[in-house]
């Protein structure tokens, strides 16, 4: 499928989406986030996808944020709507995917950047990469996830520091925090993903599904994650995969999953 503002890509069962709108520094418009929806439901609807990485296109940004310009002028409702439909299409859509997904930060990640890269399931970067959550300098919060994901990840006190001052922080500062696992030089960025998704995608999807799913349940309001995590612990003794990953343990032979 081609797309007007997004790139994709598949090898070896590996995907990369890349955000291809470099003059814009990869921001994301309603267009590009209706077509990032498309590219990863399409992707996660293909069984031979292991793992999807994304990316900006470029060496300055990864994504620079939200274009301001499609909803400077909206009224309350409208921006109570952008936010919901937003969320709904995208980021959380990202989030509670079965397909692992992979943000590969290549540069600024503010606002709906950063939004986006911390709804993915983990996050690398290069060293040249700069976050941050500037919307209190435009009289707004972040409205796609980001109040809510970013204490999840680095603490509410540096969270609330991040958000107030509207600042950045280094791809270093976004390690020390645990914002980011890894951070590589711009090189070596892509390479070091690929190398980590091809490590994950040796491992059984159907399993990998079932913890995604268990660990997001702990972020949930009102579900119970050992609860999800036991039901889903249970539901992989019913795989082919169980049988292919225990079985070849007990032969002392490297597994071959199915997926199924």
């Amino acid at each position: 499928m081609t797309f007007e503002n997004v790139l994709t890509s598949v090898e070896n069962g590996l995907a990369t989406i890349t955000i291809n709108r470099p003059k814009k520094l990869n921001a994301l418009n309603k267009a590009t986030i209706e077509e990032l929806h498309t590219a990863f439901e399409m992707l996660a609807a293909d069984s031979a996808v292991k793992v999807i990485i994304l990316t900006g296109s470029g060496e300055k940004a990864f994504v620079a944020g939200a274009d301001i310009s499609e909803f400077a002028h909206f009224s309350v409702d409208e921006g109570g709507s952008l936010a919901a439909k937003g969320q709904k299409m995208l980021f959380d859509f990202v989030e509670n995917l079965s397909t692992p997904v992979i943000a590969a930060v290549n540069g600024f990640a503010l606002g709906g950047g950063l939004e986006l890269a911390m709804a993915c399931h983990f996050r690398i970067a290069s060293d040249n990469a700069k976050m941050g959550l500037p919307e209190v300098s435009l009289g707004v919060i972040p409205g796609y996830g980001g109040t809510q994901r970013l204490p999840q990840l680095i603490g509410k006190g540096r969270a609330m520091e991040l958000v107030m001052t509207a600042g950045m922080i280094t791809a270093e500062e976004a390690k020390n925090y645990g914002l980011v696992n890894h951070v590589a030089t711009q090189e070596e960025l892509i390479p070091l993903a690929l190398k980590i998704a091809g490590k994950i995608s040796r491992n059984s999807s159907q399993a990998i599904a079932g913890a995604i799913n268990a660990v997001n349940a702990n972020f949930k309001d009102g579900v119970d994650g050992y609860s999800v995590e036991i039901a889903a612990f249970g539901d992989c003794f019913g795989t082919e995969d169980f049988k292919e990953g225990t079985t070849a343990f007990l032969e002392k032979r490297k597994a071959n999953f199915s997926g199924k």
